[in-house]
C-alpha cells in the first residue's frame, strides 16, 4: 500500500483500535442502513398503490415532524438512563410503526391509516447520535490527540451515515420494484431491530448514564447562544436532502425510468461520502471535543452575554459557514443537468453536489458538541439531527407538491426546491456566525 494513503489511513486505524468499536460499529450500520430505506421505500409503495406524488411525500414528512418532537425525549431518557435500556423498546416500537404501515398500503387503506402507522415510528432511536456518544466517551479528557481522534470519529460517521444513504435508497427501490411494493419497509423494519439489539448488546463501550443529581440543573441546549440558529441551518439542509429525494425519483419517472432513481440519489451520498472520509484525514488545529459542563468560557459551555467565545469554536462556525456557502453553490448543478432532459447528466452532476454535504454535517456536529453539556450530549445531537429530519419532512412534502402540480412541461422546475433550501441554509448558516 502507497506510504500516503497508508498515513491517511492511521486516524481511522486508531479508532478501530479502542476496545469494542468494531463489534458497536457493525450493530450501529445494520441499524442505520434502514434510515436510507424507509422514505425511499414509503414514497415508492404509496405512489405505486395509490398512484399520488403528494401523498407519497405527505406520508413520510408527517411521520419525520412526529419524529420532531418524539426525538429529543427520547435522547433524553438515553442520556439519563442508559442507551441499551431505552433503544431497544423504542426500536421495537418503531419497528412496529414500519410493518403497519406496509399492511396499510398493501390492503390500500384510507390515507388516514398511512399517517397514523407512520407516526409511530417517531420513536426511532438516534443510531448515529448514540454512536457518537460512543466515540466521545471513548476519548474524552483534554488533550490535542483527543479532539483529533474525534474529528475523525464525526467524520466516520458522517461517512457511515451517506453510505448509509447510498445503499439504503438503492437496496430500497431494488426490493419496492422488484419483489412487491412493500418489501422495502419490511427489511427496514427488520434491519433496524436486528441492528439495535446487536448495538444495545455491546456495553463495554456503552456511556454510563448520567440521571441528574439533586439540585443540578444544566441549561438546555436551545438556550445557548448560536444553537437555535444552527438547528435552522440543519433544519434548512435536511430540506435540501428530503427534497432532493422525492423530485429525482419523480423527474426519473417522469421520463419513464423509475427504477433508476435509487442509483441516481445514491450517487449524491457516494459523492458525500468520499468526501467525508477524505475530510477525517485532515487535522484540524481548532478541533473541539464533546462538552464538559462547567463555567462559561470552558470547552462545551457557550459564552453568555458579554462574555468571550472560545477562538475554535468561533473558527468552527466560520468553517461550517464555507462549508454550507459551498453546498449552495453545488446545488445549481443538479437543476442545471435536469433541464437537459437526460440521466446521464444528472448523475454526475449529483455525485459533485453531494461532495459539500459531509463537510458541512461534520462541521456542524462538531459545533453542536461544542454547546452542549457532556450531561446532555445524546439530546444536543438529537436536537441537531430532529432539526435535520424536520426539515426532510418539509422538503419531502414541498418536493412532491411541487413535483405533482408544476412541473407537467418543466419536470426541471422541482429541483428549484433544493437549491431554495440550500440558500436558507447558508442565510442560517450566516446567522450563526454572527452569533458565534
Amino acid at each position: 500500500m502507497p506510504r500516503p494513503l497508508t498515513a491517511a489511513l492511521d486516524p481511522y486505524r486508531r479508532l478501530f483500535a479502542v476496545p469494542g468499536a468494531r463489534a458497536f460499529t457493525a450493530g450501529n450500520l445494520v441499524a442505520r442502513l434502514p434510515m436510507g430505506m424507509f422514505s425511499v421505500s414509503a414514497v415508492i409503495m404509496i405512489a405505486e398503490r395509490y398512484g399520488s406524488y403528494a401523498l407519497a411525500g405527505a406520508v413520510p414528512a408527517a411521520g419525520l415532524a412526529a419524529t420532531a418532537v418524539v426525538g429529543p425525549l427520547t435522547a433524553r431518557l438515553v442520556d439519563r438512563r442508559g442507551q441499551a435500556r431505552i433503544a431497544v423498546p423504542a426500536a421495537a416500537i418503531a419497528a412496529l410503526g414500519s410493518l403497519t404501515l406496509a399492511l396499510c398500503v398493501h390492503v390500500r387503506a384510507p390515507a388516514w391509516t398511512l399517517f397514523t402507522a407512520y407516526v409511530l415510528t417517531a420513536t426511532t432511536p438516534n443510531t448515529g447520535g448514540m454512536s457518537r456518544a460512543r466515540w466521545a466517551y471513548a476519548f474524552r479528557g483534554p488533550g490535542a490527540d483527543n479532539a483529533a481522534a474525534l474529528h475523525t470519529a464525526n467524520s466516520f460517521e458522517q461517512a457511515a451515515d451517506e453510505l448509509c444513504f447510498m445503499t439504503g435508497p438503492v437496496l430500497a427501490a431494488l426490493l419496492c420494484t422488484g419483489a412487491f411494493p412493500e418489501a422495502g419497509t419490511v427489511t427496514g423494519a427488520v434491519l433496524l431491530t436486528g441492528g439495535i439489539l446487536l448495538f444495545a448488546a455491546q456495553r463495554a463501550t456503552e456511556p454510563p448514564p448520567r440521571p441528574p443529581a439533586p439540585g443540578e440543573r444544566t441549561r438546555s441546549p436551545l438556550r445557548h447562544r448560536g444553537f437555535p440558529s444552527l438547528l435552522a441551518a440543519f433544519c434548512c439542509a435536511g430540506a435540501v436532502f428530503g427534497s432532493m429525494e422525492v423530485v429525482t425519483i419523480a423527474y426519473a419517472d417522469r421520463l419513464g425510468r423509475p427504477g433508476a432513481a435509487g442509483g441516481i440519489l445514491a450517487l449524491l451520498a457516494a459523492g458525500s461520502c468520499l468526501a467525508g472520509l477524505a475530510y477525517g484525514t485532515r487535522r484540524p488545529a481548532d478541533a473541539a471535543g464533546p462538552g464538559e459542563p462547567g463555567e462559561p468560557g470552558e470547552p462545551g459551555e457557550p459564552a453568555g452575554p458579554g462574555e468571550t467565545r472560545e477562538p475554535a469554536e468561533t473558527a468552527q462556525a466560520a468553517r461550517f459557514l464555507r462549508c454550507v456557502a459551498a453546498m449552495a453553490a453545488l446545488m445549481l448543478l443538479p437543476l442545471l443537468a435536469a433541464a437537459t432532459g437526460r440521466l446521464t447528466l444528472l448523475a454526475p452532476a449529483l455525485l459533485l453536489a453531494g461532495m459539500a454535504t459531509a463537510p458541512t454535517m461534520i462541521t456542524g456536529m462538531s459545533l453542536v458538541q461544542a454547546h452542549t453539556p457532556a450531561g446532555r450530549l445524546n439530546e444536543g445531537m438529537t436536537l441537531a439531527v430532529t432539526a435535520l429530519l424536520a426539515g426532510i419532512a418539509a422538503g419531502s412534502a414541498t418536493g412532491g407538491w411541487t413535483a405533482e402540480n408544476w412541473t407537467a412541461n418543466t419536470p426541471a422546475t422541482a429541483y428549484t426546491v433544493p437549491l431554495a433550501a440550500a440558500a436558507a441554509a447558508a442565510l442560517a448558516a450566516t446567522a450563526q456566525r454572527r452569533a458565534a
